[in-house]
């Protein structure tokens, strides 16, 4: 399929958003780019594009549109865009280097993905802290795969590394809405690695943007609290 053909319907803000738009700079794949903010953050007067309503049956970003074919969920857009697309693959060629790929990305989908969510829609100090520390174990384990290599599985970056950057973008803006856990050190170099790869100027975050997180789940949690 021809390259120019991608347009990605998303957000800087959502994280799954970043990790398509990662891998889509990371291999080179020319995209347009529709911004749709993620239904939590939509502002009331906001236009939804006509076929992002068709075609995103949780009305959710991301959602790539490839040709003339539309899917939404960010995993299986990184799977189905190494079935179209051949160039710079993030996928092993081998079955059990891919397997390990897919492994560690469901892996961080559940236990990286989950306490991240946790510490900014946290209202409640109590539940934030228990958030920062399951992040910060996450954070552990990970290091671990880090030690055996400087990817996360395998020798070159992989799907896992566009998910990854999912929670290094927003580092700081974690920092600041409860995040205690500390990096530990293979972990601080990923991150440098991750830095100096084509995807992060696609998806790296301005101060501005840091602010702009920030200030929304304090606003998010003002109203919560509120409320209670």
């Amino acid at each position: 399929m021809d390259s120019s053909q991608v347009t990605l319907f998303g957000h800087w803000i959502c994280p799954y958003s970043i990790r398509v738009q990662f891998a889509l700079g990371q291999r080179k794949i020319a995209y347009d780019l529709v911004e749709v903010p993620p239904r939590a953050v939509r502002p009331r007067d906001f236009v939804v594009p006509s076929e992002f309503i068709e075609h995103s049956p949780k009305l959710e970003v991301p959602m790539v549109k490839c040709g003339t074919e539309y899917l939404a969920d960010s995993i299986p857009i990184l799977e189905w865009l190494e079935e179209l697309i051949s160039t710079d693959s993030l996928l092993p060629e081998q079955g059990e280097d891919r397997h390990l790929v897919r492994q560690r990305v469901q892996w961080l989908d559940k236990h990286l993905y989950w306490p991240m969510v946790g510490v900014y829609y946290g209202t409640d100090n109590v539940k934030i802290a228990e958030a920062s520390n399951a992040l910060g174990n996450a954070l552990v384990e990970i290091s671990t795969w880090l030690q055996d290599s400087q990817w996360l599985a395998g020798t070159q970056p992989t799907i896992a590394e566009a998910i990854m950057v999912g929670f290094y973008t927003r580092i700081d803006g974690l920092r600041e809405l409860g995040l205690t856990a500390s990096i530990p050190t293979e972990v601080a170099a990923h991150i440098d690695r991750c830095k100096q790869l084509e995807g992060w100027g696609h998806v790296e975050w301005s101060a501005e943007q840091t602010n702009e997180f920030v200030g929304r789940f304090q606003k998010y949690r003002e109203i919560q609290n509120a409320r209670s």
